[in-house]
């Protein structure tokens, strides 16, 4: 893959469009997760239409020198897997310059109803806003939702609502996908869907996503929001995964429509928009009496026409849980301010300074089986004695809400962990985290723990040989056929060089 540019390789209508000065490219040369240094594009690319990039990878396709395309949104990868080094790093977030690409239908059109088309540009919360003024809402949210839709799609989509859901690429409709060979298509599961597939969670492999139709649902207006305290990791852990069955459906009673649980190993990290400072203080002390504490957050949607059975359902729910007595709290909320809630979380970090630094994160999806070795070899062993700083997920979902068809991985067994080691560091301990962080992973190998990572990262291509498993000769197919001069993503460092 070229390192250089030929002078006359780009039409006239793109080359304008690019950025060669050192403020643009410094600008996409660093990512949330601040571990990755030195790598630098040669160029910055802001489109201002699909045809844009069209012309933009059909040039890397067709040069002598073929030059790699980096399609970037937030830069909120946590390796480096947004930045480059050479080629053409595309500011997808330039299309949001103009017009907001955001069209929503709500009558049933196409077999699908409702549903709004949105650029893949957009954040999650510009979708937000703009369906709630329908009264609609996508069916599953992210956590942090300032969050463009294409970089998502691209590697799943995981918050509390994929247990009832699934991730957000289990809730896509269509797609429009420019391929590494400069091809404008639209797929879906009926047409082109083996594109489609594919670029679910296919890490920018087989093609940029420019548009996307998602699910919309009726939205609510409010939110009962529920959180339950516990000391002991197996009534944590059961209650979790009963929970999780709770549809509604025949035989059972409705249940939470989100849920995460965190584990807290120290007085530190008790946290939550929620709390009041007298309740951090309670259930901080109870956190250091015990070495560690875990909390359920369940959330229950609803508007006004439902307000008067809405505290019937919650004791409904809660009833033969297993959390610490005194350690139940309840709030009600507006819909918009639950979901939004990590963007007070942000604001206060930042007014601290803690939010520019480097999150050497690691997600996993542990299946169930294994999970109780995994919070004894992790959280009562290689976090034991360091003091860690950030967020740890940890909750439940369930296989049947998953495609098997899409590029996206998980482990083979019905239900399965999240967990987010949502690690922050300042750069003077960063080697540090780095090292528990791989410590986590060694641990994993060593007990045979057939942990899956989300949001992928290796270097070796074995080890995305062995990550992707039985669909691995599939994803290699699909590379193929749709980028085979692997001119697309390279940050992911999956393909480095052409497969023709």
């Amino acid at each position: 893959m070229s390192n250089s540019l030929p002078s006359d390789v780009f039409p006239l209508g793109i080359a304008t469009k690019i950025l060669f000065d050192d403020n643009a490219i410094t600008a996409v040369s660093s990512d949330f997760g601040g571990i990755i240094v030195g790598r630098r594009p040669l160029g910055v690319f802001c489109p201002s239409s699909e045809d844009d990039i069209v012309q933009l990878v059909r040039s890397a396709y067709e040069s002598p020198k073929p030059f790699s395309i980096t399609a970037r949104g937030r830069g909120h990868s946590d390796s480096g897997q947004s930045v480059s080094t050479g080629g053409i790093t595309i500011d997808m977030r330039s299309l949001a310059a103009g017009t907001q690409r955001i069209r929503i239908r709500v009558s049933s059109e196409n077999g699908y109803s409702p549903y709004v088309d949105v650029g893949a540009e957009q954040l999650w919360s510009e979708v937000m806003l703009e369906t709630l003024k329908n009264g609609l809402s996508p069916r599953t949210l992210l956590d942090y939702m300032d969050l463009t839709v294409g970089g998502t799609l691209s590697v799943g989509g995981l918050s509390g609502q994929a247990f009832r859901y699934g991730p957000q690429v289990q809730n896509v409709h269509e797609l429009d996908v420019i391929t590494g060979k400069g091809e404008l298509v639209t797929c879906s599961k009926k047409h082109n869907s083996d594109l489609f597939f594919a670029a679910l969670g296919g890490l920018g492999q087989f093609g940029i996503i420019t548009r996307a139709r998602i699910a919309l649902q009726p939205a609510p207006t409010k939110v009962k929001w529920v959180g339950l305290v516990y000391t002991d990791f197996e009534a944590f852990a059961g209650d979790e995964e009963y929970l999780i069955t709770l549809d509604g459906t025949t035989g059972k009673k409705k249940g939470f429509n989100y849920i995460e649980g965190f584990v807290f190993l120290d007085h530190n990290q008790v946290s939550s928009p929620f709390f009041s400072d007298e309740e951090v203080a309670k259930i901080s002390a109870v956190t250091s009496e015990h070495g560690g504490a875990y909390f359920i957050e369940g959330a229950i949607y609803y508007s006004d026409d439902t307000a008067f059975t809405i505290d019937q359902e919650v004791e409904s729910i809660l009833e033969g849980l297993h959390y610490t007595k005194g350690f139940k709290f309840i709030r009600e909320l507006s819909y918009t301010g639950f979901v939004d809630r990590v963007r007070c979380e942000e604001e206060k970090l930042r007014r601290f300074g803690l939010w520019d630094i480097p999150h050497p994160w690691l997600n996993l999806l542990v299946p169930k089986s294994r999970i109780h070795d995994f919070h004894e070899g992790v959280f009562k062993g290689v976090f034991k004695q360091g003091n860690t700083m950030g967020v740890i997920l940890i909750y439940p979902l369930g296989k049947n809400k998953w495609d098997e068809r899409m590029s996206l991985v998980f482990p083979e067994e019905e239900v399965f962990y999240k967990i987010g080691l949502l690690l922050s560091s300042f750069p003077v301990n960063l080697g540090c985290v780095l090292r528990q962080r791989d410590e986590v992973l060694r641990f994993c190998e060593k007990n045979k723990i057939e942990a899956k990572q989300y949001l992928p990262h290796y270097k070796k291509i074995e080890d995305w040989m062995k990550h992707f498993g039985s669909k691995w000769d599939r994803f290699v197919e699909m590379k193929k056929k749709y980028d085979p001069k692997a001119i697309l993503a390279p940050g992911q460092c999956i393909f480095s060089s052409p497969l023709v």
